[in-house]
């Protein structure tokens, strides 16, 4: 039983590592997507914006795509575009 509990923690800590590194690439790729942003005319972050949509739009009409993922997504792109963090 003590061994299971000790592999147990072992894998969850494996797991945190994992999680911790995807939050960190996630976090770098913002601050670079924002800071491109940022640098972009007007009139190109508007072309990119409506890209983005039509992309979107084509991925919520694909029949594998989970539409509750795609509207995560799609919210978490406009935020990106509109209210950037850094």
């Amino acid at each position: 039983m003590k061994n299971l509990i000790a592999e147990l923690l072992i894998k969850l800590a494996a797991k945190e590592e994992e999680s911790k590194e995807l939050t960190a690439q996630v976090e770098a790729l913002e601050i670079v997507v924002t800071a491109m942003l940022r640098k972009m005319e007007e009139s190109q972050r508007q072309e990119l914006n409506a890209g983005i949509k039509v992309a979107m739009h084509n991925a919520a009409q694909d029949a594998e795509s989970n539409p509750e993922d795609a509207a995560l997504l799609e919210g978490f792109i406009q935020r990106l575009l509109t209210h950037p963090r850094y």
